[in-house]
């Protein structure tokens, strides 16, 4: 073997070294570098992701990638679209930029709505209350947090602002900045309607919420925005009907301006209203309904549920989301974000399709990660979680009498055993998410029967009406 100059030797002995080190760094970055997302999944392995088209300089760019375009198209039926993003204080920072390097990359309308104005990745937020009464600000104690940050900036927060309570059925409302949510959904209306007036459609989500845009501008197109609209995945508290906020939710132009209109005239009694409930896009509904806009019930193109808890092969609001074509997905972290998104766009260079469906998710996705016995993994097969119900075999129990069990059911596809040694199982099919303690499995061959008994879908459904 042929031998380098004695003068490179040192410098392979001190440079060596050094290369490896860095390696080792690069890679830990990689894996351990975000505290605000969840290991669960590496759709398409090996791809890579363009944002050499964000306006953000500090966004790395990677030249590498051959499924995602270099950049936008100019001219695209988006151009009738505004996409308002509602976001807070204590989430903003953590949650928007994946957004704006992937989701919303390529939208040219777009809004970022905030308790606090503040740049985030190029873009700047608007405050949503900025033209809410200083009257209300200053006396309701709901606005404390607004109030501090607007004063102090960041570091007016506390702890207790940061802190992560539970969600019960009436909300966090022991979160300050969950209390202050609320008080955003009629001022966004107006918000929205100021920034682009002209727009066909408006689309308000979340921070957690993913959008699939294809999906959307196709639904879309079996609607006249010159109708009063209002798209949502149905919830109700009492007697009141409303769009799931979370889910995400689209108004048309008609619609849009007939509750901007109504609420300017009546602003103190909604601001009582308001004041005496505890969700905001209740409230929002309510003032649509009072200004004469019906819901239309948009499941399951809209869905409280992430990608990964969604149950794909079920009915649901007297629909199978099979053939379907998802526009969003919910409490979907960072991490989630990157990886749908890496996985849609590989979809939408590597097919002739223009939408993307339930099974195709299903087929492509979620079937492949798919396994029939996982540690530290929660599948949320909650079939007989109620303790008060529970109708498993008696605890405590293994994992093998657990799928034993779920054998002998012949509906059972998917079983748990969780960290109190409890055995719960269901007949949907979910990737879930890591849940240290648990262990999960999978009747893979059910899964494969299920799928063979479910339609081609050879054409794609929608919600009309």
């Amino acid at each position: 073997m042929p031998s380098l100059p004695p003068r490179y030797s040192r410098w392979i002995l001190i440079v060596g070294p050094v290369i490896l080190i860095l390696l080792i760094l690069q890679f830990m970055h990689a894996d351990f570098s975000s505290k605000t997302t969840q290991d669960v999944i590496k759709p398409g392995a090996g791809l890579t992701i363009d944002t050499h088209n964000s306006t953000d300089p500090s966004v790395e760019t990677n030249p590498k990638t051959d499924h995602v375009p270099s950049s936008c198209p100019t001219d695209t039926e988006l151009d009738s679209v505004l996409i308002v993003v509602k976001t807070g204080i204590t989430e903003a920072q953590d949650k928007v930029p994946v957004h704006l390097r992937t989701t919303l990359r390529c939208v040219p309308h777009k809004i970022i709505v905030s308790d606090f104005e503040e740049e985030i990745a190029g873009t700047r937020t608007h405050d949503v209350f900025l033209n809410v009464s200083d009257t209300l600000k200053q006396n309701n104690p709901d606005f404390d947090i607004y109030n501090r940050a607007r004063a102090g900036g960041r570091a007016a927060l506390t702890s207790e602002d940061h802190t992560k309570v539970a969600n019960t059925a009436f909300g966090m409302t022991d979160n300050p900045g969950w209390k202050l949510d609320k008080w955003k959904f009629l001022p966004m209306i107006h918000t929205a309607r100021r920034a682009k007036p002209d727009a066909k459609w408006f689309v308000f989500l979340e921070a957690d919420t993913y959008p699939i845009l294809p999906n959307l501008l196709g639904w879309l197109e079996h609607f006249n925005s010159e109708d009063k609209l209002y798209l949502g995945n149905p919830m109700q508290i009492g007697a009141n009907l409303f769009a799931h906020g979370g889910s995400g939710f689209v108004l048309s132009h008609a619609a849009i301006h007939a509750v901007a209109d109504f609420h300017k005239l009546h602003i103190d009694e909604w601001d009582e209203i308001t004041d005496q409930e505890w969700a905001g896009d209740c409230v929002l509904g309510m003032a649509l309904t009072a200004a004469g806009i019906g819901l239309t019930w948009s499941w399951p193109h809209v869905t409280t549920q992430s990608v990964w808890d969604q149950d794909m092969l079920h009915e649901g609001f007297s629909r199978t989301p099979w053939c379907f074509a998802p526009f969003t997905f919910h409490h979907m972290t960072p991490a989630d974000v990157d990886r749908f998104w890496e996985f849609e766009q590989q979809w939408f260079a590597d097919t002739n399709s223009s939408v993307l469906t339930y099974s195709d998710i299903f087929r492509n996705l979620i079937r492949p990660t798919l396994a029939d016995h996982l540690d530290n993994w929660d599948n949320f097969a909650n079939d007989g979680d109620d303790k008060e119900d529970y109708k498993g075999p008696k605890t405590p129990t293994s994992l093998t009498a657990c799928a034993d069990y779920c054998a002998a059911d012949p509906e059972c596809i998917q079983y748990r055993l969780t960290s109190d040694s409890r055995c719960t199982t269901s007949k949907a099919v979910l990737r879930g998410k890591p849940g240290p303690g648990t262990q999960s499995g999978t009747m893979l061959w059910r899964v494969d029967a299920a799928v063979g008994q479910m339609e081609k879908c050879e054409k794609v459904s929608w919600v009309t009406r």
